[in-house]
């Protein structure tokens, strides 16, 4: 177990951070009752997008559920497929990780995740399996400890009596600051097989702007947790800063990063995600059009969105909202100047309750996480529950 170093020295700053709480609004959305306030060496350099194709998406599309795979899960959070189709979901609030059945949507406990202490947005969040899943059935996972939040990987062994099939957790990064608010939490593999994190601000907004601390950030490494050669600066796990609550992660095919982000009061965000470049938090939040920032691709009033997974499909980002209740679509157009492609569209307003996680299923289709049970939801028969849907 080691500490990887974003920059020398900075250990002492991210054991004080961590402790750093604000009354900031919450980075998960609202409760019930309304929005709360205050959610392996060296590696080639990031992927960069390849020209836009021809083929874009229409101007409007639409989504049909196909079916409920599963239903009574408490608390569910990270989303991750295995091959072959079969799905790994985490409980944020219970810290274990159940395999799904992708077809029949029988549940299957691994196990729980030693020394993951929930409270507040904390707990066991984002899950992904690991490029190389084949040969060594290697689980990663980011969650909150009583000091931080850290990622570890485990070995899943099938061969196992279930809910004792999880190894022992190996952290491949510790010192991530926590906060009862805005932890951040999704990883996930990029095509360039390095490993992406998205990091909150704990509510210490500064936390943001300090290219030192992980907090406020995405986060590029290697699967051993190293920072990787073509990040900003070669000593650094940063890749982009000036994040408030980063909780959606996705790459399109031009593999070009994109992720989503919490607002505090006035605008959620959509963000084409560029190495080295500043996205603005605390300075700015929403399109300011201001120099030295980027400005989000798409914005929402924090009532329609709270945006936590998102996913690419059929050429629109898919993006799950919390204290929205809907999901939105986002069609994509593959020029930097040119997104989106034609204003966004929301599904499934309010039927569904809050939308956690979204993950592409293969094709047109895409799975889709609720996330009623997590204390700010009104929780109805069968929640949680994951969803197929057909997009087109």
């Amino acid at each position: 177990m080691r500490t990887p170093a974003l920059r020398k020295g900075v250990v002492a700053l991210l054991a004080s951070a961590s402790l750093l709480l604000s009354a900031c609004s919450s980075g998960d959305g609202p409760a019930a009752g309304g929005r709360a306030s205050s959610s392996a060496g060296a590696a080639s350099a990031p992927p960069a997008s390849a020209s836009p194709s021809a083929d874009l998406p229409p101007a409007k599309g639409s989504v049909e559920v196909v079916k409920t795979l599963t239903e009574g899960l408490a608390s569910p959070w990270g989303l991750a497929a295995l091959p072959g189709g079969d799905l790994l979901v985490s409980s944020r609030d219970e810290a274990t990780i159940t395999r799904i059945d992708g077809e029949s949507g029988k549940k299957t406990l691994l196990g729980s995740v030693p020394g993951v202490a929930p409270e507040g947005e904390g707990g066991l969040l984002g899950l992904a399996v690991a490029p190389t899943y084949g040969a060594d059935h290697l689980v990663y996972a980011y969650f909150t400890t009583e000091s931080d939040n850290r990622i570890v990987r485990l070995q899943y062994d099938e061969k196992k009596p279930a809910g004792q099939q999880l190894g022992a957790p190996d952290t491949i990064l510790r010192g991530i600051p926590k906060g009862a608010v805005h932890n951040g939490g999704r990883i996930a593999f990029g095509p360039d097989r390095m490993l992406y994190a998205g990091t909150g601000e704990t509510g210490d907004t500064g936390l943001a702007q300090d290219t030192s601390s992980p907090a406020g950030k995405i986060l590029r490494m290697t699967p051993d947790g190293e920072p990787v050669h073509g990040n900003p600066e070669a000593d650094s796990l940063v890749y982009s800063y000036g994040h408030r609550n980063v909780q959606g992660l996705a790459w399109d095919g031009r593999k070009q990063l994109w992720a989503a982000e919490f607002g505090q009061n006035t605008w959620d965000e959509l963000n084409r995600i560029e190495p080295g470049r500043n996205y603005g938090w605390p300075d700015v939040e929403g399109r300011k059009g201001e120099s030295g920032f980027v400005d989000p691709v798409a914005q929402w009033k924090t009532s329609e969105a709270s945006p936590s997974g998102i996913a690419y499909v059929q050429g629109s980002i898919w993006m799950a909202g919390l204290g929205g209740e809907r999901l939105w679509r986002i069609p994509l157009s593959g020029k930097a100047d040119g997104e989106p492609l034609a204003a966004p569209q929301a599904f499934l307003e309010g039927k569904y309750g809050r939308l956690r996680t979204v993950l592409a299923a293969g094709g047109d289709m895409l799975w889709l996480v609720t996330s009623n049970t997590d204390g700010r939801g009104s929780p109805t028969s069968g929640d949680d529950r994951i969803l197929l849907l057909k997009v087109r």
